[in-house]
């Protein structure tokens, strides 16, 4: 299969089943604002889909300003729980911004986006890669050795050149474009399904 034929991830939740996924972002935020950084839901009374292996980034938005996205790539644990997970480091371990504080809570909103699994892109020129890409649709993963960087396909809203976009990603894996060019470098692409929650305040 090629990446122009990925679909959106076969994920297809009821609205309960959304509201309750961002409902235990928020929860594992306010526990974490609690100092209970490690707080996990408890799977038993929660739908069967959420106890499957699911991978995910949480991005949060304070004052409408991005105030964190952490996320795995690939599932290793139950959904529920990758959320929660993720919606902790996003507030408190980006090393791009300061931890949340109680006051900026009220005025943070919530991004969940459930990944696709990853499809590596062979290829053998940067020009080569633009031509396999989905704009607007794929995120893309670029991985050398210890380096990994990602761009989620929301950032296709802010950066549409696919040029331009495939040099954040590598600057996200603390690199330049020449990493395209590393025969070592492998690119995997993915598609999210994503839902948010507005801030309880504007």
């Amino acid at each position: 299969m090629s990446p122009s034929s990925f679909q959106t991830p076969n994920i297809d939740l009821p609205e309960e089943q959304i509201d309750l996924l961002l409902h235990i972002a928020r929860e594992a935020i306010t526990k974490g604002l609690g100092g209970d950084r490690q707080w996990r839901p408890d799977l038993e009374p929660l739908p069967e889909l959420l106890h499957h292996p699911g991978a995910c980034f949480v991005t949060l938005f304070t004052g409408g300003e991005l105030h964190g996205c952490i996320g795995s790539v690939e599932p290793h644990q139950p959904l529920a729980r990758d959320v929660a997970k993720n919606a902790i480091s996003a507030a408190f371990n980006d090393p791009r911004f300061p931890a949340l504080r109680t006051n900026e809570s009220a005025y943070t909103a919530i991004e969940i986006s459930i990944l696709s699994p990853l499809q590596e892109v062979p290829f053998d020129s940067i020009d080569h890669l633009i031509e396999q890409l989905q704009p607007g649709e794929d995120g893309i993963l670029v991985e050398r050795d210890w380096n990994r960087g990602l761009l989620l396909p929301q950032v296709w809203d802010k950066i549409t050149d696919p040029y331009e976009f495939l040099t954040h990603v590598a600057l996200k894996a603390q690199s330049d474009i020449s990493i395209y060019d590393d025969p070592d470098a492998k690119v995997s692409v993915f598609r999210v399904y994503h839902f948010n929650q507005p801030a309880p305040q504007s």
